[in-house]
């Protein structure tokens, strides 16, 4: 059978030879109207067109997509990417599902080479690098030196993985972060395999994976558990996508920034709503936008709530492709498919939209955004007086300057002196603070004090794919620390500085253009090459800082140039985190705080102690771009790029297993065999109604797979923390919850355990919850095992934007350990969702307008849910009653969050992984 049922495919002549591909044009021929559909549909039509065998993908799959419509729809899609992206702390899990998927199959007596990944995958260290070592021309090195000695069994795994998987590679640590080695170096734009040419898509295991929607490349970031299954050769199914225009028009005006531009356009989409939605972006701004800048568009996606904010292929793009070193046959290849098969962009295309939002670029501000969420914009004049605000709505605190509090306490205006805190003299009592006014901590290290107070910056990070990928602002970024250099300034001493390029290439044109001097003159030394900020590694606070914050309980900041801020994310001690440009990062480490006008106070004072302000060291667009023409070039990239699989002598040193079967060691705390396949029944059993759960948490909005599965640090005190030093492990070799995520026993005793969750069921903040039958609170993971003892299943309650964040499929696998059965939430996040799904936990939704509050829920009922026994159906509404203490009765209807059929097999299978293997055994 042939599977081009449409008769559609044609041979493309190009310079490299004759290739077939799927003709989007003889669609169009035959009547279709594809000129009017958007570009990103056109790629899924064209998916299906070629994936098409009439079992996975039908011709149901094909009309779907070519009878797109702007409207909302609820049917779903299949989607076979060419390729899958991973980074370690979610791609170790995944391979290490895939290593126990092997493991299961041999003990079942079927061939376990037949487990392997059926389309490529590329596998980036990149998220295990800390910054415990900043400010230093040494810090680089100690850092990967600490990250190999944290880290050697998981590289170890992933070394053994690439050996005995095909179709595997790794790169390993310190080369770059996995979406801007994605953007720079692994993306083609269009790919050929096997005589046939195809638009090069793919899928993440990091949400930040539509960064590369900048050079044109269809991705999107999906869990672990999804990634898995395309990488087996399962479709990814999905419901059809709206698809809204972002339309920009004009030019980023002088001093404003291509982060200030995507700041605000987080901004606009969160405030429509992009959920689980397409944005495709057109008109004439786009002309003024290079791939960086968009691609900083891009990767804020998962910010912005939408699934992927993609930019066709055009003029730009190939300019882009050149000066990244792609090779002219590939340049010219992408050029000429995409012409014929219209997916080229020409600015003259009528293509309906779902709705279409407009931004003027000339309209943009500086912009920063903060405290706890990216889209919470801030203009950069309006800084200072929003940090009042929430200093005084957030945290109850009355702003008092910190020269006016410390001239105050200086002529004993205080009731106490200034609480002082010394690191040589730790047993030093500390006088009680003011009362509700903003606190200030006078702080000695050897013969130097400083005043630390509310608003303090304590951490500057230039940070992440997101801005690291834009020559512009970084080689801005050295220009205002040259600038500043020159009026004698340099960063406050209780600012903790770093560097962390998302690639080599980014080092070497700073070098050629002698900036990285000047970045080091202001302590921003290279600390290393991967997500350092973003992911919690931030590494810990100088002792005298962290003692300060601590026991005076500072509402500290940081300023990144990165793209998460949420609670607890950056660092535990920091309650305060602000997104903004590279360039503001430097001046605000200059200036130290953040409750400062930089529009019109000085930054600092020079050594004359004449004022510096922001404009004077501030640099003009054409010095930026005479630096940019001078130093960056394709020979930078082929540079960075020849051996970036080859690895430092650690990575090639590493001894690594012979078997095709992983050895699996007992002893481990970072690599276990996965517990969701063994002894797995041929076939799953009968769906069950839910009976007599009670509520583990009942939390409110916003609740982010960070505060359902952290990825940074923890303490013994902690439920993981505890498990680790009852098998030996010392506290200094904890590291964090995100290289642990090999080790199921590790990371359910991590889930829920974020220390700024609020469970409304619990008195205390953080992990804990209360045993219901008792009325005793105990952490979440103690819970869960004394329910599980009682044959009590377990249910989930919260709110809007439910698994908001990061696509962490621990977030999904711990709730599933824990013995949850269903969440009930207003909304949620896309990727979760999903996840959520792929582990078999229901996610069921409120009908509009109702919600816990509403129906009057405490989290104290025990919930019995039916409907799902018999006849469950995609979306399915099913009946859920809620018994009070007292015996009263709360009934009412939720929707069954199963999008589709297959999404039913999954649930019924009790995950995607459990599916694919009894699929695979049946065929065996």
């Amino acid at each position: 059978m042939t599977n081009d049922i449409y008769q559609i495919k044609k041979l493309l002549n190009t310079k490299n030879g004759t290739f077939t591909y799927y003709s989007l044009a003889e669609m169009q021929k035959k009547g279709f109207n594809i000129e009017k559909l958007p570009f990103s549909i056109r790629i899924l039509l064209e998916n299906v067109l070629r994936n098409y065998d009439d079992f996975a993908i039908t011709r149901e799959s094909i009309e779907t997509i070519l009878n797109w419509k702007p409207e909302p729809s609820d049917k779903d899609i299949p989607f076979k990417p060419a390729r899958v992206l991973m980074q370690d702390f979610t791609g170790v899990p995944a391979v290490v599902d895939i290593a126990s998927l092997r493991a299961e199959v041999a003990r079942k007596g079927k061939n376990p080479d037949e487990i392997n990944p059926l389309i490529p995958v590329d596998l980036v260290i990149d998220h295990s690098v800390q910054v415990d070592y900043f400010g230093t021309q040494y810090a680089y090195e100690r850092n990967m030196d600490e990250e190999y000695k944290r880290n050697k069994e998981r590289y170890q795994f992933l070394k053994w993985a690439q050996q005995s998987f095909s179709n595997f590679s790794v790169v390993p640590p310190g080369m770059g972060i996995c979406h801007q080695v994605n953007l720079e170096y692994l993306s083609k734009g269009v790919i050929e395999r096997n005589g046939e040419l195809f638009p090069d898509t793919l899928v993440g295991t990091d949400s930040h994976t539509p960064m590369v929607n900048g050079i044109g490349v269809i991705a999107w970031g999906v869990g672990g558990i999804e990634a898995e299954a395309a990488i087996l050769g399962q479709p990814i199914y999905f419901i059809m996508p709206e698809v809204i225009g972002l339309k920009l028009t004009g030019k980023i005006p002088l001093g404003s920034t291509a982060t200030d531009m995507v700041l605000t356009i987080a901004e606009l989409l969160r405030k429509y709503g992009v959920v689980g939605k397409f944005v495709e972006v057109f008109g004439s701004g786009l002309d003024n936008l290079s791939v960086p800048d968009r691609a900083t568009i891009g990767n804020m996606s998962p910010e912005f709530g939408c699934t992927v904010t993609y930019f066709p292929i055009d003029d730009k793009t190939l300019e882009y492709m050149r000066l990244s070193n792609r090779s002219e046959d590939q340049v010219k290849l992408v050029e000429d498919y995409c012409k014929a098969n219209l997916l080229w962009r020409t600015g003259n295309e009528d293509i309906t939209y779902t709705d279409v939002l407009e931004l003027d670029l000339s309209t943009i501000e500086p912009t920063v955004s903060g405290p706890k969420r990216p889209q919470d914009k801030i203009l950069l004049k309006d800084f200072k007086s929003t940090f009042i605000d929430v200093l005084h709505k957030s945290f109850g605190r009355k702003y008092i300057k910190p020269q006016q509090l410390t001239q105050w306490f200086a002529e004993g205006g205080g009731s106490a002196p200034i609480p002082v805190v010394t690191p040589m003299q730790p047993e030093t009592k500390i006088e009680e603070k003011i009362e509700d006014g903003s606190k200030v901590v006078a702080v000695t290290v050897g013969q130097e004090q400083f005043m630390l107070s509310d608003g303090s910056v304590v951490v500057a990070a230039i940070t992440s794919c997101t801005n690291t990928s834009n020559p512009y602002v970084m080689i801005g970024a050295g220009l205002v620390a040259r600038k500043a250099r020159e009026h004698g300034l340099n960063v406050k001493p209780w600012v903790k500085t770093s560097l962390a390029p998302g690639s080599k290439v980014v080092t070497d044109y700073l070098i050629k253009a002698d900036l990285l001097d000047d970045f080091e003159s202001m302590k921003f030394h290279v600390v290393g090459y991967g997500c350092t900020s973003c992911i919690g590694n931030s590494g810990p606070l100088p002792s005298h800082i962290a003692k300060a914050i601590d026991e005076h309980e500072l509402v500290v900041a940081s300023v990144l140039s990165g793209n998460r801020n949420f609670e607890a994310r950056i660092h535990p001690q920091i309650k305060m985190n602000f997104l903004m440009s590279p360039m503001l990062v430097v001046a605000y480490a200059i200036a130290g705080r953040v409750d400062i006008d930089l529009i019109n106070e000085p930054i600092s004072y020079d050594p004359n102690q004449q004022p510096v302000y922001l404009k004077d060291i501030w640099p003009a667009d054409d010095e930026i771009n005479t630096v940019l023409r001078e130093v960056l070039s394709p020979q930078q990239f082929a540079d960075s790029y020849g051996t970036i699989f080859d690895g430092n002598e650690i990575w090639q040193n590493l001894e690594i297993p012979q078997e095709k079967i992983y050895v699996w060691d007992d002893n481990s705390t970072y690599i276990k065999d996965a517990p969701f396949f063994k002894d797995l029944p041929e076939n799953p059993q009968p769906l069950k109604d839910i009976e007599n759960a009670n509520v583990l948490l009942s939390l409110g909005d916003s609740i982010t797979t960070d505060h359902i599965s952290p990825a940074g640090s923890y303490n013994e005190t902690s439920a993981a923390g505890k498990y680790l030093l009852e098998r030996g492990v010392e506290k200094a070799d904890f590291n964090s919850y995100g290289s642990r995520r090999g080790h199921d026993e590790v990371m359910i005793r991590g889930t829920f355990a974020n220390v700024r969750i609020k469970n409304l069921i619990a008195d205390k903040e953080g992990g804990y919850t209360k045993f219901l039958p008792t009325g005793e609170e105990m952490s979440v993971y103690d819970a869960s095992v004394k329910y599980k003892e009682a044959h009590i299943p377990l249910v989930i309650l919260a709110g809007k934007e439910y698994g908001s964040g990061s696509s962490r499929d621990w977030a999904a696998k711990g709730t599933f350990l824990l013995g949850v059965k269903a969440v009930l939430a207003e909304s949620y996040e896309r990727i979760h969702r999903s996840n959520l799904v792929g582990m078999g936990v229901l996610p069921l939704q409120y009908k509009p307008g109702e919600n816990a509050a509403s129906l009057g829920l405490t989290g104290k009922e025990q919930f019995t849910i039916t409907g799902i026994a018999n006849n469950i159906s995609p979306l399915k509404e099913v009946d859920v009653t809620a018994v009070k203490e007292n015996g009263d009765k709360i009934q009412f209807k939720a929707i069954a969050r199963l999008d589709s059929k297959v999404e039913i097999e999954y649930y019924r299978n009790e995950g995607i992984l459990q599916y694919v293997l009894r699929q695979f055994l049946q065929k065996a």
